[in-house]
């Protein structure tokens, strides 16, 4: 009879410690989610921003049509985007072209000194620290849920009900770390 009883309190144990494990995968696959969430809005904004920042210059600059069209383009590719890994490099493609618009920016007194580039500016480099802040949020959110993926034994309960790593949303070595600063 001992011997049951044992049998059953280990395998009420092993059933409790499933089932706590299972429920704090859910918990971090949720915050994951909804870390993602928060890059999503903040890039959406920052995309939402750009047209009306190419309109500006576009009135001051129209020589300078290669690089409006670059802009558009790699927000274009940057709107589209699925997925941390597609979107983190066309995320990283549009921050290239729009240094090189504000690098243009720099060739035009008037533009610099138009308060609507002004305020442009000033939003879109506010966006720029709330992605930085959201995708922090994110990747901190996914550490926690990879290493608890990787790590035994609930690495068992991750394999069973198939939560996955996942990908971290970063930029890349090469590209600056800062949104573009223009100096006036």
């Amino acid at each position: 009879m001992t011997i049951t009883y044992i049998i059953i309190a280990l395998v009420v144990l092993i059933l409790i410690w499933a089932i706590a494990s299972y429920n704090r995968f859910v918990v971090l696959k949720n915050r994951a989610q909804e870390a993602w969430s928060d890059i999503d809005v903040q890039l959406k904004r920052r995309h939402n921003l750009i047209p009306n920042l190419i309109e500006t210059v576009k009135g001051y600059a129209k020589h300078e049509r290669e690089t409006l069209d670059s802009v558009t383009e790699a927000r274009a590719k940057a709107v589209n985007a699925e997925g941390v890994e597609e979107k983190k490099n066309a995320e990283n493609a549009l921050s290239n072209t729009l240094k090189s618009l504000f690098a243009v920016a720099e060739n035009y007194p008037d533009l610099k000194a138009n308060a609507n580039f002004l305020e442009l500016q000033r939003e879109l480099s506010d966006t720029e620290n709330k992605i930085q802040a959201a995708r922090r949020f994110y990747n901190t959110n996914v550490r926690d849920l990879n290493v608890r993926v990787e790590k035994f034994p609930s690495r068992l309960i991750a394999g069973i009900f198939g939560f996955k790593k996942r990908d971290f949303f970063e930029i890349e070595e090469g590209v600056e770390r800062e949104n573009p600063k223009v100096a006036f």
